[in-house]
């Protein structure tokens, strides 16, 4: 006969112990698979923390490829060199107005793509142009392979492919010979690292109990400011130098990182039992679990997954985008916070790559701006647990995984992430015309966009305190726990 609580083990005298604690407002007094996974991997142990730390880190090499751009394809400071032409060339001249042989570059020209392929005189469609086809493989990428971490790779192996695509692509990057390949190149790199930060996310707060999601996940932002940070620091170091150093000292450490991610993480376990791989999920959980809570984990714990046969749901390719549109609630959570994403994705990428327009040094200025995002970090980490995400910005990149289950929750994000990307894709248009027309062009637009696209967040359902559903099913009876209108 069965053991009716098969994860936990037994006493001396026979008698089984304490079952795992029960999911507020639960009806049935048996533990389900969520609240074994949460007894399970609830106390946040040395092995969790390592696990989280190496995959929240993919997010530095992530920000190190999205805004590389700032330094190898800016525009180099030049000075007036023959003094016959003095009173004509000065610092407010347009060089492409002037003889060649008047001005020069201050550093050698193999320290920008402008200065080596002689593109100061191109458009700003040009000059702009890798930057967006980085943007827009961002986006292509995020559709294409925005359901394969839901449905055949998983997780972890998705985030190695991505992340050590993009790695390599970089490597090849270097080795461009004109903006033509470039450009290419660098869609192709967009491509490969659309799912890096999706999947580091979904992958790390699913490794964690419900208590310490909201910390970990800043963890990933935390990184992402570090890549950033260290970004001016390598091109500082690297300065005088061909701009195709900067892409070997940043990608080389990334093909690294991805084959240490392969080997020693971990796979999200929630995701290994939907896909019906129990053996692998047991192991997770006793690997990832702390040495108390390991102890309880017994052979009969596979007699306890056939009762939660009804978690199983699978996914292909394309199903997972599917079932969220076909579901008006959960199409109606994806365009707000695609909504509000869009506007953040379009701010938060198009500052920083106006940085060169200011009349400011370039490393200082990408400098201060990277820093400026530890306080917001910081915020984060203290108030998240606190305020309610509805009422809060800072609270979208935790309701977006918390909206949807986990048999479409990776595909959601990605969306969600998506409507960043393209926010991306149009800065360097706005940045573009900010040169021309004035700052107003560019960081006007940046504002009143983010105004209008933040009141989506009145349109989502309040998700502090609530525990993940696995599937659509039982996200749905769990809105009409919490009175969530859902239809």
């Amino acid at each position: 006969m069965a053991d009716p609580n098969p994860l936990l083990s037994q006493t001396s005298s026979g008698e089984p112990e304490a079952a795992p604690p029960l999911r507020e407002g639960k009806l049935d007094r048996r533990p389900s698979l969520d609240d074994t996974i949460e007894h399970c991997i609830g106390d946040f142990g040395w092995t969790q923390i390592l696990q989280v730390s190496l995959v929240s880190f993919a997010w530095f090499f992530d920000a190190q490829q999205t805004f590389i751009s700032i330094f190898t394809d800016a525009e180099p400071k030049w000075s007036c060199i023959n003094s016959n032409f003095s009173s004509s060339c000065n610092e407010n001249s347009n060089p492409c107005q002037l003889p060649s042989e008047s001005w020069s570059w201050d550093f050698p020209a193999s320290t920008s793509i402008i200065s080596e392929w002689s593109l100061e005189c191109a458009g700003s469609i040009i000059t702009g142009l890798p930057a967006s086809a980085f943007f827009s493989g961002c986006l292509v990428g995020g559709f294409a392979l925005a359901s394969l971490a839901d449905s055949a790779l998983g997780r972890k192996n998705m985030l190695v492919l991505s992340s050590l695509l993009m790695s390599l692509t970089g490597v090849i990057t270097a080795a461009s010979t004109n903006v033509w390949m470039y450009s290419g190149v660098r869609f192709i790199g967009g491509f490969a690292r659309a799912t890096v930060g999706t999947c580091a996310l979904v992958l790390s707060t699913e490794l964690v109990g419900k208590k310490q999601r909201e910390n970990v996940g800043i963890i990933g932002f935390i990184c992402f400011t570090l890549g950033f940070l260290s970004l001016p620091v390598i091109a500082f170091s690297l300065q005088g130098s061909s701009w195709r150093l900067i892409y070997l000292w940043t990608c080389v450490p990334s093909v690294l990182y991805s084959i240490a991610v392969f080997f020693l993480v971990r796979e999200s376990p929630r995701w290994l039992f939907i896909k019906g791989r129990k053996e692998e999920f047991a192991e997770t959980l006793r690997s990832i679990a702390t040495p108390a809570n390991r102890s309880s984990l017994t052979q009969s714990f596979f007699g306890r997954c056939a009762e939660w046969e009804e978690k199983k749901q699978e996914t292909d390719i394309f199903s997972a985008l599917k079932i969220l549109v076909e579901k008006g609630w959960s199409c109606r959570r994806l365009v707000a916070v695609m909504v509000v994403g869009f506007g953040i994705g379009i701010i938060y990428y198009g500052m920083p790559l106006g940085l060169g327009n200011l009349s400011f040094d370039l490393y200082l200025s990408v400098t201060l701006n990277a820093l400026s995002e530890f306080p917001a970090s910081l915020l984060t980490f203290l108030l998240i647990g606190k305020l309610d995400r509805k009422g809060s910005v800072l609270g979208l990149s935790f309701i977006q995984w918390e909206l949807f289950p986990t048999c479409v929750r990776n595909s959601a994000v990605a969306m969600v992430r998506q409507a960043l990307v393209l926010g991306g894709a149009l800065s360097p248009v706005l940045v573009a015309a900010g040169r021309k027309n004035g700052l107003l062009m560019s960081y006007g637009v940046f504002g009143v966009t983010i105004s209008i696209c933040g009141l989506f967040v009145v349109f989502l359902p309040e998700t502090r305190g609530r525990v993940l559903s696995d599937t659509m099913e039982e996200e749905e009876r769990m809105n009409a726990t919490y009175g969530i209108y859902c239809v």
